[in-house]
This record gives C-alpha cells, sequence and structure tokens, in this order.
C-alpha cells in the first residue's frame, strides 16, 4: 500500500532525494560518513536517468551529485532488500563511467567516484554500520589499485555500534528515533518545509498516480499480447511491450497536458531525451 505524502520519512524514495536537494544537507550527510573529505557540492540532481538508449538496462539514481573537484557521488536509500545490492553496484558504477566519459578521452578523464547506498537492513549480516570498499590486491591488502573507485553501504540497523556520534544519530533517525542532534533537526525542519509546500504534495501524488497507472495498463496490455502469441516466449515478450507501451502513453497524455518533462521522467522511468522525442 503506497504512503501518504504527510506520512513519508528520509526512508521514502521521494522525501529522501528532496531532501537531498538541499545542498548543504547533502554535502554534510556526505561529510559525515565520508569524515570530512567531500569538497563543497557545486550540482545536484534527482532522479537522473542514465540510457544508451538500445537494449541495455536504464539508471535512475536517486540523488547524483558532484563537488568541485569532480568527484562523482550516488546516493540511494534503500528500504527493501531485494537481495540484489552487489550486483546492483556494479551495474551503476558501469553506468557512471559511461556516462561521464565522452569519446576519444583517455580513460585518466576519468573522475573518482562514490556509491552510498543507506540501507534500513543489514544486507551483508555482519552487524557493521558502514561497509566501506575499495579495490584490493587478493595477494597483498596492503595493495590498492588507484581506481578511483569508493562503495559504501550503510546499515542503520547496526546504529548502535557506530562511534561517530553524528552518524549514529542519522542512522538511529532512520531507524524512526527522534533526535536532538542539530544535523536532525535541520532534517527535520527541512521535512517539514517539504509536506507544506503544496507543489511538491502534487507532485508527489501524481508521480504515484501515473507510476500504477502505467504499470496497471501496461501489465494488462501486455498480458492480452501474452495470451494471444500462445508461447511463453511470446507472452513474456508482449508483457514487455505492453508494459512500455502503457508507459509510453501515460508519457504522451501528461506531455500534453504541459506537465514538465523532468517530472515525466520521475514518473515513468523515461529519460529527458526519450520524452522529448515523442
Amino acid at each position: 500500500m503506497d504512503k501518504s505524502f504527510d506520512d513519508l520519512t528520509i526512508v521514502d524514495d521521494y522525501m529522501f532525494y528532496r531532501v537531498m536537494e538541499d545542498t548543504d544537507i547533502c554535502k554534510t550527510l556526505l561529510n559525515i560518513v565520508l569524515r570530512d573529505k567531500v569538497e563543497p557540492i557545486t550540482e545536484i540532481e534527482l532522479q537522473k536517468t542514465i540510457a544508451d538508449g538500445g537494449q541495455a538496462k536504464g539508471v535512475r539514481f536517486d540523488v547524483w551529485a558532484k563537488s568541485q573537484n569532480g568527484s562523482i557521488y550516488d546516493i540511494e536509500m534503500q528500504a527493501i532488500n531485494k537481495n540484489d545490492l552487489a550486483k546492483r553496484i556494479r551495474y551503476y558504477q558501469s553506468a557512471i563511467d559511461i556516462s561521464v566519459l565522452e569519446r576519444n578521452q583517455p580513460y585518466e578523464n576519468l573522475p573518482d567516484s562514490f556509491i552510498l547506498f543507506f540501507c534500513t537492513f543489514d544486507y551483508l549480516n555482519k552487524e557493521l554500520p558502514v561497509y566501506t570498499f575499495h579495490t584490493i590486491c587478493g595477494e597483498d591488502t596492503t595493495i590498492r589499485l588507484a581506481d578511483g573507485i569508493t562503495k559504501i553501504i550503510v546499515n542503520s540497523k547496526a546504529a548502535e555500534k557506530e562511534a561517530n556520534a553524528e552518524l549514529k544519530a542519522f542512522l538511529h533517525y532512520m531507524n524512526g528515533k527522534a533526535s536532538s542532534d542539530p544535523f536532525i533537526r535541520k532534517i527535520e525542519q527541512r521535512i517539514k518545509d517539504i509536506k507544506e509546500n503544496e507543489t511538491l504534495r502534487r507532485e508527489f501524488m501524481l508521480i504515484n498516480s501515473f507510476e500504477r497507472d502505467a504499470r496497471n495498463d501496461g501489465w494488462k496490455v501486455g498480458w492480452q499480447q501474452g495470451m494471444q502469441q500462445g508461447m511463453q516466449q511470446g507472452m513474456q515478450q508482449g508483457i514487455h511491450q505492453g508494459l512500455q507501451q502503457g508507459i509510453l502513453q501515460t508519457a504522451i497524455s501528461l506531455k500534453k497536458m504541459g506537465i514538465p518533462i523532468a517530472t515525466i521522467a520521475q514518473g515513468t522511468g523515461l529519460s529527458v531525451e526519450e520524452i522529448e522525442k515523442i
């Protein structure tokens, strides 16, 4: 069952990326996790979509941030364990690299990248509040490959084991525990302001409505096409085509209504380029 706008918390996707839209909050959270190693944030993009237009699976990032020195930060909130986080991080990293390195540029131009997943579950079941991964030599773990990649999984379930007071407060906050910590109070005020913003309230309701409609209509059309084909392979293909058809029809209707393209992209999962072409 979908949550109402007033019931959203920091662990809900929409509220998380709207909170992180505040540059100061985003930078502060990154600095808390990365121990004050973050340059000033110069760009923040919400629900950034990367798709090559071919057969490859597209990617939509919760919060895409870029620092003054060019480092890229992908910041994700994950409240449901789909048991695919390791491979998902791998794919996200590849999408980042492809999106930032233009043709004919040398590999040395790839910026440092940080992928952070804030999870309400312990994906690795080792009871650590933070798991940080770099590329390390198997034969000599003191040797680190300077590929510029940092992958971090934050586990709110182990909040009590976190030594850093600010991060501990944030993990407890993810778990629904109130705090007098100044940073948490700032987030709380940001959430209050978001919930009092009628434009954002309507945007959330619109996104939810059209996401549900696209899913429902797409599955109905896809199922009918699949049944007509009569074979399992054809049925799967029909379902996929029907789902895509339903999403496209929704996007077309929204565009005719004058809904901003960025909002349509958030609601349908299509890229801005795809929507501009229809």
